[in-house]
């Protein structure tokens, strides 16, 4: 019973944020068109037509950008009226949007609730850290208009998590953002690494993230949550919950811990599709949602070589004693891909000391909670 997931840019890259170091607007410059303006409604007409014609057991909805909002409201509402349209094998189906909150206001917000979408606000920790990269297109920060938008969000018990991007500032400070986060209630949360430009040295930007400093905040952000959950508070940071869950022989949902990268199918604009919100690059374009269909665009050679090449491993990995775990992490920081093989993950040294420092906890919270499932209770 085959299942989707799809990642779907509604606005392109278009963002009424000028964030420092984001990653989009870098691969924007370096393809043939910068933008593929807004989705057209025949365009999501026949990206959710052929969605749902091919998935029978799951089918995901991830909406990013750039900022999706720009889309309208509207738009989304005939999204979940084309999921409800052609859901014809009764499909489990699942939206999330991803977005900086600016425009969220009464009306997102109970849309979100009534329709059961998962939303990612993003937001960088205390006022200092997130203005400091996060700026509007006047230069000003952003963080009190995110911070209302966590609390329309909250107000409306729309289902939400907080994203925030590591930086080497953000490394330093974790202590105060993540006690800034407890004490807001913030508790669902996911850190994701800063990405240097494509094609620029790593380390040399100013919000960029050295292994060193990636490597101290592993372990700080570790302790401080491992003190919250073993002494019963709840918080869930995406990295620390898959990494127990390999422990216990799940397989993890986040694509970096998996070995090898998968076709995630991201939809511009436009409807061309591409492998990876971090290869939207023109060599890397599979075809369309108009023209193609499911599962014809994982399965074309562009795909197949993507994922192929991805499998390959630094010789460093083979006898690592924690690549069980690792696995050799995301293919985006094992740039560049070298006479066909892959070189070691730039974050390498940072999870090698992590791993090192916290694999004995790692496997204390797996124990217990094994143990606590198996006799029917929770952690």
């Amino acid at each position: 019973m085959p299942s989707l997931s799809l990642l779907i840019k509604p606005a392109s890259g278009g963002c009424n944020v000028r964030c420092r170091y984001c990653f989009y607007a870098d691969e924007q410059q370096n393809r043939g068109i910068y933008s593929y303006g807004l989705m057209s409604e025949e365009t999501v007409d026949a990206l959710i037509q052929k969605s749902l014609s091919f998935a029978t057991q799951n089918c995901s909805f991830g909406f990013q950008g750039g900022e999706p909002t720009l889309r309208g409201l509207e738009f989304f509402q005939k999204a979940v009226a084309l999921q409800k349209k052609y859901n014809i094998h009764g499909a489990q189906v699942a939206n999330a949007i991803q977005t900086n909150g600016l425009l969220i206001d009464e009306s997102w917000a109970r849309f979100f609730h009534d329709n059961h979408f998962l939303v990612g606000l993003s937001l960088d920790g205390t006022k200092d850290i997130h203005d400091e990269n996060r700026l509007d297109p006047e230069g000003k920060g952003t963080y009190s208009r995110v911070l209302r938008a966590a609390q329309i969000l909250t107000a409306h018990q729309a289902d939400f998590n907080i994203l925030t991007v590591v930086t080497g500032k953000t490394a330093h400070s974790i202590t105060k953002i993540y006690n800034f986060f407890r004490r807001s209630g913030l508790l669902y949360q996911q850190y994701i690494p800063c990405l240097d430009p494509l094609e620029a040295p790593r380390g040399a930007s100013p919000y960029s993230l050295t292994p060193a400093q990636y490597g101290k905040f592993l372990k700080t952000l570790f302790d401080l949550w491992y003190r919250d959950v073993t002494a019963g508070n709840f918080i869930y940071i995406r990295y620390f919950e898959n990494l127990v869950g390999m422990l216990l022989g799940r397989p993890p949902e986040s694509c970096g811990l998996s070995g090898q990268c998968t076709v995630q199918h991201v939809v511009e604009a436009d409807g061309s599709v591409y492998p990876c919100d971090f290869y939207c690059l023109d060599q890397w374009k599979l075809g369309t949602v108009q023209e193609d269909g499911f599962p014809a665009l994982s399965q074309k050679e562009k795909a197949l070589a993507f994922i192929s090449s991805s499998k390959s491993l630094a010789d460093a990995c083979r006898d690592c004693p924690y690549f069980f775990l690792c696995r050799g992490g995301c293919r985006r920081d094992k740039e560049p891909l070298q006479g066909g093989g892959t070189q070691e993950n730039y974050f390498c040294p940072s999870y090698k000391a992590f791993f090192a420092y916290a694999l004995p906890r790692l496997r204390e919270i797996a124990r217990v909670l094994g143990a606590s499932q198996r006799g029917g209770g929770l952690l």
